[in-house]
């Protein structure tokens, strides 16, 4: 809620889209940066206080939003210092609460914990959105933040009941040095480094999001709505495939199945860039901004395509995080899923690059087209050339 109430408020404050796009680079830097370090503060000291603090400074920084917006402050640096600070925040309590998760259940429930987590994600970025636009268009962006610090003091209920969770194992201090021991223990690591580099390979060469505004206008049509209705498709699929994982706890050679579902992830993407392809050469381009002058098959094949995309991706997500917290010790889980928040925040950036370079041919369907064909070729190669990864056990989990 906060983040698109953040984009409608410094919009109308500045009136300009860059502006709006500056709250995510801003971020960006200050997000890898402490996800790596989070990672090592939830190696070092009790996981329980570590998520607590950082979760009072990701409420006081809404709640300063919601002051200067009740204030009616006209300028906004607040803003990108606020958000800057909640997104810092918010890696943090992200890598802890992961590495704090295997503590407090039985390896073979891992994977349910975690699409439990891919259903918490579908549905933020598909009710959260939609609820934010309504409460700004009914009673203005102060009420919204309000209304969202109010329900962020829900997050502190779950971490007060939690008891004390020291990490298991020689801790080391929380510097610079932890951070490295981190780094060169992935190296000793295969199976680990493995979920890393399929996941960097999926994010670069699959995420078309920065075609869509392109595709709304010029090629299937429908305009924005066109452009919201891709964007949610991803994360439909997410959400109805982790409704239906139940089976996923099952699954015991889970290295396979992650290269299979990135596979999967890979023919989806480029399933969309043939859709793609055949409105562009057949002569079926949509006309106009308004959806009914939008070419509707066109918009329904591609948007049940990236749907698969979204559930595919997420069914690598759900083996990728279950052997990490089950293979990892203990005491160095934090600083791994401070690695993971970087490749998942750094990942789609290196997409939306592939995209805007190739997008500069002039094709639109070119960038997915090339980039499922190399999702399949590169995943299925490196999972056939990784040996350990194809037979990692998760009944014998080693990193």
């Amino acid at each position: 809620m906060t983040i698109v109430a953040v984009g409608l408020h410094i919009y109308d404050l500045t009136g300009s889209t860059l502006a709006v796009a500056l709250v995510a680079l801003f971020a960006l830097v200050p997000m890898i940066v402490f996800g790596l370090y989070g990672g090592v503060l939830a190696d070092a000291f009790d996981r329980r206080i570590v998520a607590l603090v950082t979760a009072i400074v990701a409420w006081t920084s809404t709640a300063g939003i919601a002051v200067f917006a009740w204030l009616d402050v006209q300028v906004v640096w607040p803003l990108y210092v606020l958000t800057t600070i909640n997104a810092v925040a918010s890696v943090v309590i992200g890598a802890t609460r992961q590495a704090i998760t295997p503590r407090l259940l039985p390896t073979r429930l891992l994977p349910a914990a975690s699409a439990l987590g891919g259903i918490s994600m579908g549905v933020m970025v598909t009710v959260g959105p939609a609820l934010a636009g309504l409460l700004v268009a009914t009673v203005g962006i102060s009420w919204t933040y309000t209304i969202d610090v109010v329900l962020f003091t829900a997050a502190f209920l779950g971490i007060f009941t939690l008891p004390r969770i020291v990490p298991e194992g020689e801790r080391q201090s929380a510097g610079l040095e932890s951070v490295l021991f981190g780094l060169r223990f992935l190296k000793t690591a295969p199976n680990l480094r493995m979920t890393f580099v399929l996941d960097i390979i999926a994010m670069t060469f699959g995420q078309p999001r920065a075609l869509f505004p392109a595709v709304g206008a010029l090629l299937i049509g429908g305009g924005p709505v066109t452009v919201g209705i891709l964007t949610a498709a991803g994360a439909v699929g997410t959400l109805l495939s982790s409704v239906f994982s139940g089976r996923l706890g099952h699954v015991r050679w889970q290295g396979r199945a992650v290269g299979r579902a990135i596979m999967v992830y890979g023919a989806c993407i480029l399933g969309f860039g043939i859709v793609l392809a055949v409105v562009a050469f057949g002569g079926f381009t949509g006309t106009g901004q308004n959806i009914a002058d939008a070419n509707l098959p066109a918009l329904i094949a591609a948007a049940v395509l990236l749907a698969g995309s979204g559930a595919a991706d997420n069914v690598s997500s759900i083996f990728r995080v279950t052997i990490l917290q089950a293979s990892a010790p203990d005491v160095m889980r934090g600083r791994l899923q401070g690695i993971f928040t970087v490749v998942v925040t750094g990942g789609p950036r290196l997409g939306d690059l592939y995209i805007g370079v190739l997008a500069l041919t002039g094709a639109l369907w070119f960038p997915p087209l090339l980039g499922g064909l190399i999702i399949i070729v590169l995943v299925a190669t490196i999972v056939r050339v990784q040996g350990s990864f194809r037979r990692y056990d998760a009944l014998a989990p080693t990193p």
